[in-house]
């Protein structure tokens, strides 16, 4: 170990100074000093870091914790932190043996030390896993919630050469489950280049399930195997039995814990398929499942089990590994002319004199004023693309991007369309192909990799019913893929990205710091979003999110919720459980004189004309029939949340679908001619068209400085 520190009491002595001293002065005059060194301390007295010797100063980063959750520490706390966490001598020989990593080949010098949250995640999940294994235990190893950018490839690769050297598991076999073929690309890159440090020469990617088969049966132990989880529906057969496979999953929050069934009914009979997680599960009963992710949800801990160990988005900023977000509010006002707007009240009124009935029309309501009528409307996405080239045009000339890349997130393909169309007759400029970036010096490998390209770019599949003009601007999946090898070249002309779902996940570019976003997202979706533009970059000191739609609420609400990685996150089905055994007992009270014996023991006839008589014994006073929809309506969102608990009973669950049943037939009486849902948001529709105006876009968030839009989301 090498320390440099820094006067504390001399102003003009930083801890740059002593980053400089060491990789540039010491390197020059006493190479010998760094021939067996570990890694290097810095410190001016108020600010202490660590890192490799070869590693840029963005990547020396503070240790904050001891033992437990991290502490709140600055200044020379900070230093006692790093000497008790980093320095505790088992601690320190645990972290020089499993957790330095050198890759296998390397183009330059380069020397991985872990960060303290991948070691305490690293250490946290190998325990668990050896309580979870079965037989003794119940199979789930736990689950990693780490922030999006916090580097939890590494943590996987520092628990991977935990499993492998270690006595207790008898060199285990790991599989390493992503899903999707780029993540996929990219842990085999890294995995496959750290045989010496996994230790094991087996580190494959894997073509195809029966490719798996043939690796792993056969085999007793041994072997890091990589593989995304769509390979899993292409057989059910068993792959092995054994109790010493780990299954590692990333992303753990989507399709890697879709264990739900599907039924399909046909001329030719009933389908049942269930999700890619319940074959991952059957082709491995005995395995050992860990999931990683920066945004669990229910049905994470359902799967891998409880959080084991946590690393906020907050945690990660002030540490500096990741930058911090600021938040933008602009806008995009769109007003309907109050006449047109008596209009639509009055088809309204008009349908219900007709015979439709109160709760059709107000599921209309609902369903036009969130359509995307609204925000695709034209006159809207002109002022939105004025406002971006604006907005963008003004912050590349004042030098507040680092290499100029944007993203722009739209509600649907249709939207992304028009807009890209509205920003190209804006600067058709944008539409010209060029070799790279202009005033750039290319390099021979520059050369090699850039091509001739537009600068802004829709990111989309195609769909069969494209017009031509569409269809051909989206291209086919290769050219998908070199869109995103030109993005993530920071030289090249390719440097505004509009996307609709594609890229909002698992896409890495660390010099994006800006995403526009004119879609509602919410919960872990939008966490996933944000965080496009937090990842570290020379010169880049925070990421930008630009708000056109209004997600300030959710978004606020989607921190709060991952900003608490610590707890186990089971409230909401707990509650969900107690709610629908409330509301049922509730609506049995309503029922007490009503005879639905045949619905649930009588033919198929019979049923339905209970159903019938149980609706018309709901309509019997207006009074009664409100206090029953609303009973019904709170009953099936709590049911939705926690319908895969085994806390609800079978007869409970029969009778939620009896009341659902009631409900649904009170829902769809109309009389004679009245129109139902359907036609009317058909009509409302085309109303709102002529009723729409655009007033431009306002910047709507202003903080003390009246100068002052941008707002730091972790404030």
């Amino acid at each position: 170990m090498v320390f440099e520190f820094k006067s504390a009491i001399r102003e003009e002595a930083t801890i740059y100074d002593a980053f400089k001293q060491l990789t540039v002065r010491y390197r020059r005059d006493i190479p010998e000093l760094f021939k067996y060194n570990a890694f290097c301390v810095i410190s001016d007295g108020v600010n202490n870091k660590s890192g490799s010797f070869f590693a840029p100063y963005e990547f020396f980063c503070g240790w904050r914790r001891v033992a437990g959750l991290a502490k709140d520490v600055d200044g020379i706390d900070s230093m006692f932190t790093l000497i008790q966490g980093m320095f505790h001598k088992n601690r320190l020989r645990d972290i020089i043996r499993n957790f330095i990593y050198i890759p296998d080949s390397s183009k330059k010098n380069e020397k991985i030390v872990c960060r303290y949250p991948q070691y305490y995640a690293a250490r946290a999940l190998y325990d668990n896993i050896k309580l979870a294994q079965k037989p003794e235990g119940n199979g789930k190893g736990g689950t990693y919630f780490g922030a999006t950018g916090c580097g939890k490839s590494f943590t996987m690769l520092y628990l991977t050469r935990l499993l492998m050297k270690s006595e207790y598991f008898e060199s285990p076999t790991i599989v390493l489950i992503t899903d999707r073929t780029d993540l996929d690309d990219q842990l085999s890159g890294q995995f496959t280049n750290a045989k010496n440090f996994i230790g094991d020469n087996t580190v494959v990617s894997v073509e195809s399930r029966a490719n798996l088969r043939e690796l792993i049966q056969g085999r007793q132990s041994g072997g890091v195997f990589l593989t995304t989880i769509h390979k899993f529906t292409e057989d059910t057969e068993l792959l092995t039995e054994r109790t010493n496979i780990i299954c590692i999953s990333d992303e753990a929050h989507r399709s890697q814990v879709n264990l739900d069934q599907k039924v399909k009914v046909t001329e030719k009979g009933v389908t049942k398929t269930y999700g890619f997680a319940k074959y991952l599960h059957d082709s491995l009963p005995n395995a050992t499942f860990v999931g990683f992710t920066g945004t669990p949800i229910d049905a994470t801990l359902d799967v891998f089990g409880k959080v084991v160990d946590a690393y906020t988005m907050t945690e990660s900023v002030k540490d500096e590994i990741t930058v911090r977000i600021v938040y933008e509010g602009r806008a995009a006002k769109v007003a309907l002319k109050n006449g047109e707007l008596e209009k639509i009240e009055k088809y309204y009124d008009d349908a219900s004199n007709a015979g439709t009935n109160e709760y059709q029309i107000e599921q209309s309501k609902t369903q036009t004023a969130s359509m995307y009528a609204i925000l695709g409307d034209p006159k809207r996405l002109k002022v939105v693309a004025e406002d971006f080239v604006n907005h963008y045009s003004k912050r590349v000339s004042e030098g507040a991007t680092v290499k100029g890349k944007a993203m722009f997130v739209c509600s649907t393909r249709e939207i992304a369309y028009e807009l890209y169309k509205n920003i190209i007759e804006l600067r058709p400029e944008w539409n010209e192909i060029k070799n790279a970036e202009e005033n750039s010096e290319l390099t021979e490998k520059d050369k090699r990799e850039l091509k001739p390209i537009e600068r802004l770019k829709l990111i989309a599949t195609r769909g069969q019913d494209d017009i031509k003009e569409m269809y051909n601007l989206l291209g086919t999946k290769e050219h998908r893929k070199e869109l995103d090898r030109q993005f993530k070249n920071e030289k090249s002309n390719f440097k505004i990205a509009i996307v609709v779902d594609m890229w909002l996940t698992g896409f890495d570019v660390p010099f994006l710091d800006s995403i526009y976003i004119d879609k509602p997202i919410q919960r872990h979706n939008l966490i996933q979003t944000i965080s496009r533009v937090n990842r570290k970059f020379e010169g880049k000191n925070k990421g930008l999110v630009v708000d056109y739609i209004g997600i300030k609420t959710q978004m606020n609400l989607a921190l709060k919720q991952y900003s608490e990685g610590d707890k186990d996150n089971f409230e909401d089905i707990a509650e969900s459980i107690i709610i629908v055994k409330n509301h049922l007992d509730l609506l049995a009270k309503l029922f007490h004189t009503f005879d639905n014996t045949k619905y649930f023991k009588g033919t198929t006839i019979e049923q339905l004309n209970t159903l019938n008589l149980a609706a018309e014994f709901v309509q019997k006073t207006k009074d009664f029939e409100t206090r029953f929809m609303g009973l019904v309506k709170r009953l099936k969102a709590a049911y939705d949340i926690c319908v895969g608990s085994e806390q609800i009973k079978q007869t409970e669950r029969d009778y939620t679908h009896f009341y659902l049943a009631v409900r649904s037939i009170v829902f769809k009486l109309t009389k004679g001619n009245a129109p139902d849902t359907a036609q009317m948001n058909a009509k409302v529709r085309e109303m709102i068209k002529e009723a729409l105006h655009s007033d431009g876009v306002e910047e709507i968030f202003k903080l003390g400085n009246e100068e002052e839009t941008e707002q730091d989301i972790f404030d």
